[in-house]
């Protein structure tokens, strides 16, 4: 309940920073932390999937750092960061492109880090039940809408900052756009795809643990993307910017929750909580282990008796 004032306060702090203080200057400290970031964010989202062709000999040996510690970036003291040859390898190339990127700003760049950092936040977030989830929604659907329609605030900010918080489409622009020598995009904030993704990632964790019993993944998504369209289309017909979370929000929670209504689980799907999930789980593994170890005791209590 409390992230959409804390997300207020830091958006509307960046634009007293755009405000007060040289725009170069914001963007050059804030791109060179998030540059920093996103060399293990693009690390760890690439690894996975190249790991497998390195040599079996050196994919899992593991090389010690220094141990050292950098304030507020790095701290090695207790020798406990030891990442292995791939990923040193693929964070190498990973620093490589962030260079490129902070000196070139290409918005094809910009797209790769946004990308990973939407991978990763959804990989890492779990809002643990449903509940949360909707909260959570339903405070950023007025979060948006009040920043986007009643302030200029979030459109100053998103114009202004020049960093991988949003993903970037190139689109045609008026002639007085091209004129300028600058060419128009499109733009896309993270939030508004690491947000609905970490709710959508629990309606698929639902999913699973029903064994895809359920499709409500399948609804949770599609609600994204017909949000997603009508934020565009709505974008275009009116050449205004849209609070992306105006659409996307009534379409995922409306499919998820419109589906289980239809289906006679709106109670279950509603009160999912992955706490209660893996406390469950963690009861029959107990129980198992409990039963075995009678089972065990009453073996050998049959063997003395036989004795």
């Amino acid at each position: 309940m409390r992230f959409p004032l804390v997300g207020s306060c830091v958006l509307f702090g960046l634009f007293l920073l755009f405000k007060f203080v040289p725009k170069w200057l914001v963007n050059a400290v804030v791109s060179l932390y998030l540059g920093g970031i996103a060399v293990f964010v693009l690390t760890s989202a690439i690894e996975p999937y190249v790991k497998d062709y390195f040599p079996e000999n050196i994919r899992h040996k593991e090389i010690g750092l220094p141990r050292i510690k950098i304030p507020y970036l790095f701290d090695n003291t207790d020798g406990s960061m030891r990442p292995t040859v791939p990923e040193l390898c693929l964070a190498t190339v990973s620093l490589g492109f962030c260079i490129w990127y902070y000196v070139r700003k290409h918005w094809f760049a910009n797209n790769v880090l946004g990308l990973a950092f939407c991978l990763e936040g959804i990989e890492h977030l779990s809002l643990g039940s449903v509940h949360v989830g909707i909260i959570l929604l339903v405070g950023l659907f007025f979060y948006d809408i009040f920043w986007v329609f009643f302030t200029p605030v979030m459109v100053s900010v998103a114009k202004n900052f020049d960093g991988p918080i949003k993903l970037l489409f190139p689109r045609g622009g008026t002639a007085e756009e091209l004129a300028g020598g600058k060419r128009p995009f499109a733009m896309l904030g993270l939030g508004d795809i690491v947000i609905p993704g970490i709710f959508v990632a629990l309606i698929l964790r639902y999913d699973v643990q029903r064994n895809f019993r359920s499709k409500y993944f399948r609804s949770a998504f599609g609600g994204y993307v017909a949000g997603l369209i009508a934020t565009i289309v709505v974008m275009n017909v009116f050449k205004a910017a849209q609070p992306a979370l105006l659409y996307i929000v009534p379409g995922v929670l409306g499919a998820t929750l419109g589906h289980a209504w239809l289906a006679r689980e709106f109670k279950s799907v509603f009160d999912f909580s992955e706490a209660a999930e893996e406390g469950a789980e963690e009861g029959k593994e107990g129980g198992k282990e409990e039963g075995e170890g009678k089972g065990k005791e009453e073996e050998k209590t049959e063997d003395k008796k036989t004795q």
